[in-house]
């Protein structure tokens, strides 16, 4: 049974740092490229940052490129997100997905979400 666990989130002043994280179990780690999504209050599900499974490749939105950063440890079955410079609309509960294509089926699994909420 997979489980993917993130912890990490709490309340951060405007400018501040926070470091969420997301363990996984009862999945092959390294074949499944690991996701940052996050949802605001009444917003859609929007994604925030991506990491093949071997950590070469990263990919972030456009909103959140050159103050987060995501990084994995195969070894431990973990991604982590690095907040910096957070801003008030950072504010979201934060989800971290893992994904994987073999031919044409796709395999997703999500965490159950960890809140951050940047004050002004």
């Amino acid at each position: 049974q997979v489980q993917l666990v993130e912890s990490g989130g709490g309340l951060v002043q405007a400018g501040g740092s926070l470091r969420v994280s997301c363990a996984a179990t009862g999945l092959t780690f390294i074949r499944y490229d690991m996701n940052w999504f996050r949802q605001a209050p009444e917003k859609e599900r929007e994604f925030v940052a991506a990491v093949t499974g071997s950590g070469g490749i990263t990919t972030y939105a456009d909103s959140v490129k050159g103050r987060f950063t995501i990084s994995r440890d195969n070894a431990e079955n973990t991604v982590w997100l690095q907040m910096n410079s957070l801003k008030p609309e950072d504010t979201a509960v934060y989800y971290c997905k893992a994904s994987r294509s073999v031919g044409t089926k796709l395999y997703d699994y999500w965490g159950q979400g960890t809140q951050v909420t940047v004050s002004s």
